[in-house]
């Protein structure tokens, strides 16, 4: 890591690196097809009145080499806020340098500076190298989970909405 590298709340002049990196990510991780967000979208969900989650970026020099998007929840069982992160992205030229761990770090920085008392997220099963990342740090997959998801016509139809 190099003495220029810094991480920077994204602000809505962002939005077109933030969607270039979403995009890349989805290419990475062999998911492009499902990719639809655009600059109108994104500006609303993060910046909006409302917004859905955070985002950070992470610069070498003046370059944008990777981010992380991210969000509250809550643990019932805690009765306390924990952070979700959603995506945790660094360009490939530039992993191994420890500016994914800087991310992280930072963070976990956040989560407890919030009170949060956990932070989680997902990682694709074939993704032997964010894997090994995370056991690095000491994270615990969570064994005995299966996530479950609706979305499209399966959503609509639970919203009564079809």
């Amino acid at each position: 890591m190099t003495a220029n590298f810094r991480i920077v709340s994204a602000t809505p002049a962002d939005i077109p690196t933030i969607l270039a990196l979403f995009r890349e990510l989805a290419v990475y991780e062999k998911l492009e097809d499902m990719f639809v967000a655009d600059e109108q979208t994104l500006t609303e969900s993060l910046f909006g009145q409302k917004p859905s989650a955070e985002v950070r970026l992470a610069y070498r020099d003046d370059v944008a080499i990777g981010y992380m998007v991210f969000f509250q929840n809550f643990s019932t069982f805690l009765g306390r806020a924990g952070i979700y992160l959603e995506d945790l992205y660094v360009k490939p030229e530039f992993r191994g340098s420890g500016y994914g761990k800087a991310l992280l770090s930072e963070l976990a920085r956040i989560a407890v500076d919030r009170g949060c008392q956990r932070l989680e997220w997902m990682v694709l099963n074939w993704n032997t190298p964010a894997i090994d990342f995370y056991r690095s740090i000491n994270a615990e997959p969570m064994d005995g989970w299966t996530t479950f998801r609706l979305t499209g016509d399966a959503l609509q139809v639970m919203a009564g909405k079809q």
